[in-house]
């Protein structure tokens, strides 16, 4: 993707490190839900790579193998971030009891547990897109053990 005035916002601010939602009023949690799950781009690549994301904890491991050709791609690498923190953060409140999203003040999304523990999930995604780790499966398997 080559958008001229990105590559110039880029240059002077760096690349994209966050995803906002911003509600006015009357928060719609299901509507805002089912935008976070959408994951295009992560479902792409996962589906391109044979794998199959069906909110599950064996969909994060299948992610964890993958093969990050992403990495060379400066500008795929912060939207995929993205995603893999959106997934993962739709997979802990899809099956983690008394899990659930909440919009922070910034308009940043985080996965509140029942514990009130908040989980920056596009933080997460981003480390994993970038580094490999944490990995995806293993910070879910810590959150789901309580």
């Amino acid at each position: 993707m080559n958008i001229s005035f990105l590559g110039n916002w880029r240059k002077k601010h760096g690349p994209a490190c966050g995803v906002a939602v911003f509600s006015g009023g009357d928060v719609d949690h299901e509507g805002i839900a089912e935008l976070l799950a959408e994951c295009e781009l992560l479902r792409s690549q996962a589906e391109d790579a044979g794998v199959e994301l069906d909110d599950t904890a064996a969909a994060l491991e299948a992610l964890d193998q993958m093969v990050p050709r992403w990495r060379d791609d400066e500008e795929m690498l912060p939207w995929l971030g993205n995603d893999a923190g959106l997934y993962l953060g739709t997979v802990i409140v899809r099956t983690v009891p008394g899990a659930g999203w909440t919009i922070l003040p910034s308009g940043r999304p985080v996965v509140r547990l029942a514990t009130g523990r908040e989980i920056d999930v596009v933080a997460t995604g981003h480390a994993w897109a970038a580094h490999g780790a944490p990995e995806l499966s293993q910070l879910y398997a810590e959150v789901a053990e309580g």
